[in-house]
């Protein structure tokens, strides 16, 4: 399959660029817009060590089925930077410690990767009388 032009620029682009430094726990939705438009990666915690990983706002949907099935190694080597992904297979980490790396890039990214709760029922009747 023909990698998109745009997503494969951007991906260049994103790996010549130097690491950028996650300021603070949570990301404004600004700043969040600007590292998703740019294609930067960003800084997490893995295991006690700096990685960096695609934020979730840019993670396509193949990409999210991976980690809904457990297959880690798989999910890690499509959103880790390149240069990240052999030092992840040496870190070997936990499931949880993964799990809380991927929950801190969405928190950095201003994403939720929570289950959507879905529309609030109404509190009105919806038969008519």
């Amino acid at each position: 399959m023909a990698a998109n032009p745009r997503t494969a620029a951007r991906k260049t682009a994103a790996r010549t660029q130097s690491r950028p430094a996650a300021e603070g726990p949570e990301a404004t939705p600004v700043v969040a817009q600007e590292v998703e438009a740019d294609g930067h990666y960003v800084t997490v915690e893995l295991a006690g060590e700096e990685v960096q990983i695609l934020p979730p706002t840019v993670w396509r949907t193949s990409w999210q089925r991976l980690l809904q099935q457990g297959d880690l190694d798989a999910f890690a080597e499509k959103v880790f930077h390149p240069d990240d992904f052999d030092f992840y297979l040496e870190l070997d980490p936990t499931v949880f410690d993964f799990m809380t790396m991927v929950e801190n890039a969405a928190r950095l990214s201003g994403e939720s990767l929570g289950k959507s709760g879905g529309p609030t029922p109404s509190s009105r009747r919806t038969r008519r009388r």
